[in-house]
């Protein structure tokens, strides 16, 4: 599963739009830039996830024998374009945002320069693997944001859709903030914390609920969480964990982990009336989590109502985003290179607004405010625009131009976002270890405002336009319109 030809994982209309590129020997070098419309879950920002996985699709890109004989059995395809693709690498240049980064609405997240054909081909696998792990990263924050410090354990890998994205979906989860994840194959793949306890199976196996408790914290006595509502959670479930904790304390043996699980009924009284049971019987660093089908809303409201769960297990609304199933990123032509090597700026046109495009081969700086740290716009410029600390910046929403803010020099931070992933067919990024994604995660969401992170009507951080790529929209625009 870690390793696959991935070279036909793309729609078909890749490979015809390439056949017609190839028989009017079009070769023009063109930009297109990945990016999407709108923040899953109508949140405030999304999670860019996946860039490892783009890497290793690249690398890998090249049609084998099997792959020409079955393109060759459509019928649709001539025999010199199949030569073509037999010899096919990919030889452009792919900048993009590191993982983990917090990113908006409308800013690239992936540029690929390239002779059209080799970005024409590369659309569909880059929009399946950077979608997909961006959505599932995204809903992981939210869910541990909501658990406000708690630990979050991904366990959703029976309800995903298929291997790879309960694979996948862990590895992205773990980046949004997970502590662990019950997927054993994604914790050897990726060296991540595997996580679990046991299932109500194992209680049933036994004569009764004691002996299944002692005969699992007798094996398991450094991570021993004992799931308590087999039969009754109140009248036996938490009263037989005590038990067996207590006897394990007299016998000597250190309890290291410990504590219960509830996975049904009303969480929050249950964990209050669990925490009062352990806590009379002296076992106050017991751990109670819980899991049962929970997601963000579920664990804010039970935070609210003071629930005393300390740890979260949830399944299948993170490793599916259940409530926005699909990130809607969006490929798109943005310039092609004329022949005295300059970038000349393409548009889309949209009778829906939100749909335009912004041309041109673009960078996005990232600004925060000096005295605070907190993000406070980003600026999406062209390739050959700088900018910075001494520069006076004007921000200015490009919907409503009208709305400005100047920064002066001094007030202000300022990084370019977008890195060098390839460059000539070559790979020059070395990814992260998906731990070390996840640590870089946590600081980017830190640079959030609360107002920005929040569920309900979260505050909009504004990707603006620099006035000279602003000046070429608008003029595009009115072309088109001259049209």
């Amino acid at each position: 599963m870690d390793r696959q030809n991935l070279t036909l994982l793309t729609d078909l209309y890749e490979l015809t739009m390439m056949q017609g590129y190839f028989k009017s020997n079009s070769r023009q070098t063109v930009v297109f830039d990945m990016f999407y419309r709108k923040n899953p879950s109508e949140g405030g920002y999304a999670i860019a996830a996946g860039l490892e996985q783009v890497i290793q699709y690249i690398k890998e890109l090249k049609f084998e024998k099997e792959d020409i004989d079955y393109l060759a059995g459509l019928g649709i395809f001539d025999g010199d374009f199949l030569d073509y693709l037999s010899t096919f690498r990919f030889t452009g240049d792919i900048y993009a945002v590191p993982e983990g980064t917090v990113v908006f609405p409308k800013e690239p997240l992936l540029k690929v320069i390239a002779p059209i054909m080799e970005a024409q081909l590369v659309e569909t696998a880059i929009l399946n693997i950077i979608n997909h792990q961006s959505l599932i990263a995204t809903k992981a924050s939210r869910v541990v944001y909501a658990a406000k410090g708690d630990g979050v354990m991904e366990f959703g890998l029976r309800r995903a859709q298929g291997p790879d994205a309960g694979t996948y979906g862990a590895r992205a989860a773990m980046i949004g903030g997970c502590v662990g994840t019950s997927n054993v194959l994604c914790g050897q793949l990726f060296d991540v914390p595997v996580k679990g306890t046991h299932a109500h199976s194992w209680i049933m196996s036994f004569p009764d609920e004691y002996t299944a408790f002692k005969t699992y914290a007798n094996l398991y006595p450094q991570a021993c969480i004992l799931l308590v509502d087999t039969y009754d959670t109140l009248k036996s479930g938490i009263p037989n964990a005590i038990r067996v904790f207590r006897e394990m304390e007299e016998a000597g043996i250190q309890l290291g982990y410990h504590g219960i699980r509830l996975d049904s009924g009303d969480l929050a009284y249950m964990s209050k009336k669990a925490r009062k049971m352990l806590d009379e019987a002296g076992f106050p660093n017991a751990v109670i989590s819980a899991s049962s089908d929970l997601d963000e809303y579920l664990i804010e409201s039970l935070k609210l109502q003071g629930a005393t769960i300390t740890s979260w297990g949830v399944g299948t609304n993170l490793i599916t985003s259940a409530d926005n199933p699909a990130f809607g990123g969006v490929y798109k032509l943005a310039a092609i290179k004329d022949a005295d090597g300059h970038f000349i700026p393409k548009i889309k046109l949209s009778e829906n607004s939100a749909k335009i495009t912004n041309p041109g081969n673009k960078k996005i700086y990232r600004i925060y405010e000096k005295e605070s740290g907190k993000l406070k716009a980003d600026l999406i410029c062209l390739a050959d625009e700088t900018f910075t600390e001494d520069d006076f910046i004007l921000l200015f929403d490009p919907d409503e131009p009208w709305k400005k803010t100047r920064l002066k020099p001094g007030t202000f931070i300022i990084r370019e976002l977008m890195v060098p992933v390839f460059v000539n067919g070559e790979c020059v990024y070395t990814s992260p270890k998906v731990m070390e994604i996840r640590d870089y995660c946590t600081k980017e969401l830190n640079t959030l405002w609360d107002e920005t992170r929040r569920f309900a009507n979260p505050h909009k951080v504004y990707v603006d336009l620099s006035g000279k790529l602003y000046d070429i929209k608008i003029a595009l625009l009115d072309e088109m319109d001259k049209d």
